[in-house]
């Protein structure tokens, strides 16, 4: 285990649906880092990952979305899957949770679905986005440009297409983190 991110603080903000690997691989390679990482969710208790269409594993939640602050956290992570990005970004209160994210200049990862979140937060328009591939007209209506690549930073976004980028995506997420002040 490496130490490179002790004293650093990441909120994962996802619901049932979650495409479990998008939350596992994160979370564990950041704690692993050092990391202290949170699950915020809708309403307290579990959420359930999936595999695709197929039910997974349950999560246990740290926080509400009514919970958290913003100024406890070093960075945010938006797993994907389709119906978790889906379900947060009808939540006015996780809207604001990423609007807040991105308006206090704090990193933000989003992968495969996830950017759907970004854009609902309104905070795509003039960045360029990897994301799953049918979200690109999407992120383009909305003022960004979409891009194929396996993960793109700009403007503290940092996101990726989908599982199969994982390992850039968590790696630019590490880097982007042990580069910046501790606390």
């Amino acid at each position: 285990m490496s130490n490179e991110l002790t004293g650093k603080s990441v909120a994962f903000l996802a619901t049932d649906g979650v495409e479990q690997v998008e939350l596992t691989e994160p979370w564990d390679r950041l704690k692993n880092a050092g990391a202290r990482v949170e699950l915020i969710s809708l309403e307290s208790g579990h959420i359930d990952g999936y595999h695709h269409l197929d039910k997974a594993d349950r999560f246990p939640v740290d926080r509400t979305v009514d919970q958290a602050q913003v100024t406890d956290y070093d960075a945010l992570v938006l797993p994907g899957g389709v119906a978790n990005p889906d379900a947060l970004r009808l939540d006015k209160q996780a809207v604001a949770l990423v609007r807040q994210f991105h308006d206090q200049g704090k990193p933000i990862a989003a992968i495969c679905h996830a950017p759907w979140l970004l854009i609902e937060a309104g905070v795509v328009r003039g960045k360029t986005l990897a994301s799953f591939p049918s979200l690109a007209t999407d992120i383009n209506n909305a003022g960004g440009q979409w891009v194929d690549e396996q993960v793109h930073q700009e403007g503290g976004l940092i996101t990726s297409r989908n599982p199969d980028d994982l390992d850039a995506f968590c790696d630019a997420v590490i880097a982007t983190l042990a580069g910046q002040p501790r606390g």
